[in-house]
């Protein structure tokens, strides 16, 4: 057959130690998840303010169904918005303190909708070196020609700059770096933005109900409302559901609206993902809690993690890697957590450079602190045993 080359592939992969076996959930997922019929502590979702399971956005959802069914069946400019896609997108721009919001189906695909539709051939895109997948795919797909700059490096973008030509420039840059959990230096990219007249965009897929008051985000974070051209969002991290989210200036959003194709070629999002998206908005504005606990368990963890001798970077959020070195030792460590109980995923290569394989813990504000500490006497006794720390 043709597809045997495959074969070969994956023997390889699991020969190299970087062949990825996905764990299957059988519960909602929240501090705590079933796996394989046993209970394990869940330090791996993206499920930052314990939303997923949440009583009011599950009430939210059900309500929906009720009145609204369950699909748009159409895309959204033929037959697929409904006032619920409306009122959410309202209420969006009220909480991100932009003109006007776009609404999609992923986070993934806001950035393939909207890099395309800004930039294209004979245009120049500046990236930084470690952008998400989704700006790196919807890069090649816009067709322009991208420059990659030092991360988290403002001199090295300026440098990059001013040694290309272009008709016309886009800046994009993470707004929190999924894998080591450091922060865009916004307020010198915004700076770099202005003196070369170059659109600046920002993916704050992990900064959204994370960063900012109430979790507004990156751009509330710094005070920069009005002077980030483009802020794409995440619906399925903090927020628990699924979605993606396009901020700006009411412009933007109308051009989108012409010119995005997974808007323009793909069925809208469904009814009660929408409608649980709006309660978790409200949830948010009602009170700030789930936030402040997220940042107290965070804390937390990392004085923690680096008191024991671990290795976690310079992240400055609640992302908390834990630095081992090669693909087969933290396969190994995850291995030994997962036999105690405890469910943290490895990551490898080619999500992060060879070397730099790591555990990536993700606590949420529905953790306690005495599962915090479970977890931490595991990783410490598993860290000890493999030469991870003394």
């Amino acid at each position: 057959m043709a597809t045997e080359f495959l074969d070969g592939q994956l023997a390889e992969l699991k020969e190299k130690g970087l062949y990825n076996t996905i764990r299957v959930l059988e519960s909602a997922v929240d501090a705590q998840v079933t796996i394989g019929g046993r209970q394990y502590l869940n330090f791996t979702s993206n499920n930052y303010l314990g939303l997923a399971n949440h009583p009011r956005l599950k009430a939210a959802a059900k309500h929906a169904i009720d009145l609204y069914g369950i699909g748009p069946a159409a895309v959204r400019t033929i037959a697929g918005t409904t006032s619920l896609h409306e009122d959410l997108e309202h209420k969006l721009a009220q909480f991100k303190r932009a003109e006007a919001t776009l609404t999609l189906q992923g986070g993934f695909l806001a950035n393939l909708a909207t890099i395309p539709a800004l930039v294209g051939d004979g245009d120049l895109i500046f990236s930084d070196e470690l952008n998400h997948a989704s700006i790196i795919d919807g890069c090649r797909l816009s067709k322009a020609r991208v420059v990659r700059y030092a991360h988290n490096d403002p001199a090295d973008l300026r440098e990059k700059i001013r040694t290309n030509e272009y008709q016309r420039g886009l800046i994009i840059t993470d707004g929190v770096f999924s894998m080591d959990g450091d922060i865009a230096r916004l307020p010198e990219l915004v700076e770099v933005a202005r003196e070369f007249d170059l659109m600046l965009m920002v993916d704050d897929a992990h900064g959204e109900g994370v960063l900012g008051e109430g979790g507004r985000g990156i751009v509330d974070h710094f005070g920069l409302h009005g002077q980030v051209d483009i802020e794409i969002g995440t619906m399925s991290k903090a927020f628990g559901v699924v979605g993606g989210v396009v901020a700006g200036k009411q412009r933007l959003i109308d051009w989108l609206k012409q010119r995005a194709r997974p808007l323009l070629f793909s069925s809208a999002m469904t009814i009660p993902d929408v409608a649980a998206c709006s309660e978790a908005i409200n949830v948010l504005e009602e009170s700030d809690d789930l936030v402040k606990r997220l940042w107290a368990n965070a804390d937390y963890l990392k004085q923690n993690l680096r008191a024991a001798g671990f290795d976690i970077g310079a992240t400055q959020t609640p992302i908390v890697p834990v630095i081992v070195g090669e693909a087969a030792t933290a396969q190994a460590f995850s291995r030994a957590l997962f036999d105690e109980g405890i469910f943290v995923m490895p990551i490898f290569y080619p999500t992060v450079p060879q070397g730099k394989a790591r555990l990536r813990i993700m606590n949420s504000a529905v953790h306690q602190q005495a599962q915090l500490d479970r977890a931490l006497d595991c990783l410490s006794a598993i860290g000890k045993k493999l030469g991870v720390i003394r």
